[in-house]
């Protein structure tokens, strides 16, 4: 994706964030109704485009979304198309790409809830490897003439008791709605999903006062270098905070003087 696209998917992926994060989500149920909207869309070649239609306002279009999809939706999953269809889109089929994306993330999401996204992504790995080794296996996941409930049968009886069902579920959406892809690319890119989606950490920030752009940039900056990986900031205000922020990353809880003690854990990792 290019230019407004690219910007649009990556605060798509940042609501999501935001949703998955919260433990009363159910981020694979999220994954389903995400999908079924992408099969929707990708079916619907003029809705599509009028919910993409850059002359029109993205409050219309988001009203529509809401109209056609919220009674079909939960409420999460409904505001978060709206906010998407909301966004500008380079072109139609971007937005069909980052909902296929939102879903496949969601359902990784719910993986790693689980303790089982490390499984998972090595699950998709290996299966990409039994693929490239064996052509019938491949002519069958691929046949344009099979029909989608033979290949999730054929599919089943591989994973079904020797996989998560993540896995499963990741890997029979790709070989029933390809989109254009060949069945090796689909399957390198989910497990790429996998492996970002492994690297990433949270950290929970509470702050007397709302932090601003800069703040919250300098902030994941100084926990990402501290962490050695990616940060996601999920930020809560709460006057009762004095004298600085509260943060969390996991079981770690950061009191106190966030930058005099980020500042010492820099000059020791430095040496």
């Amino acid at each position: 994706m290019n230019g407004a696209s690219r910007e649009a998917l990556a605060a798509a992926r940042e609501r999501l964030d935001a949703l998955t994060d919260s433990t009363s989500v159910d981020a694979g149920s999220l994954a389903e109704e995400l999908a079924a909207v992408t099969a929707l869309l990708h079916r619907e070649v003029s809705l599509r485009r009028v919910l993409t239609d850059p002359a029109q306002p993205g409050e219309n279009k988001a009203d529509l979304a809401q109209r056609l999809l919220g009674t079909q939706l939960s409420g999460n999953a409904a505001d978060l198309v709206a906010g998407m269809v909301r966004s500008r889109w380079s072109q139609p089929r971007d937005l069909v790409d980052a909902l296929e994306e939102l879903a496949d993330l969601a359902d990784l999401t719910a993986a790693q809830k689980a303790g089982a996204l490390d499984t998972v992504e090595d699950e998709l790995f290996r299966f990409g490897r039994i693929v490239s080794a064996n052509n019938d296996l491949r002519a069958a996941l691929t046949d344009r003439k099979a029909t989608a409930p033979a290949k999730s049968e054929l599919l089943h009886s591989l994973l079904g008791r020797r996989a998560n069902a993540t896995t499963e579920r990741l890997v029979t959406r790709l070989v029933n709605a390809p989109r254009g892809r060949s069945l090796e690319a689909g399957l390198e890119s989910l497990s790429k999903l996998a492996a970002e989606r492994r690297n990433r950490m949270v950290a929970v920030v509470t702050s007397a006062v709302p932090l601003s752009d800069t703040q919250k940039q300098r902030l994941g900056a100084a926990l990402a270098k501290l962490y050695g990986r990616s940060m996601h900031l999920n930020l809560d205000v709460d006057p009762a905070v004095v004298g600085g922020m509260r943060v969390q990353v996991g079981d770690e809880l950061i009191n106190g003087s966030l930058a005099d003690r980020l500042e010492d854990a820099s000059r020791r990792l430095a040496g």
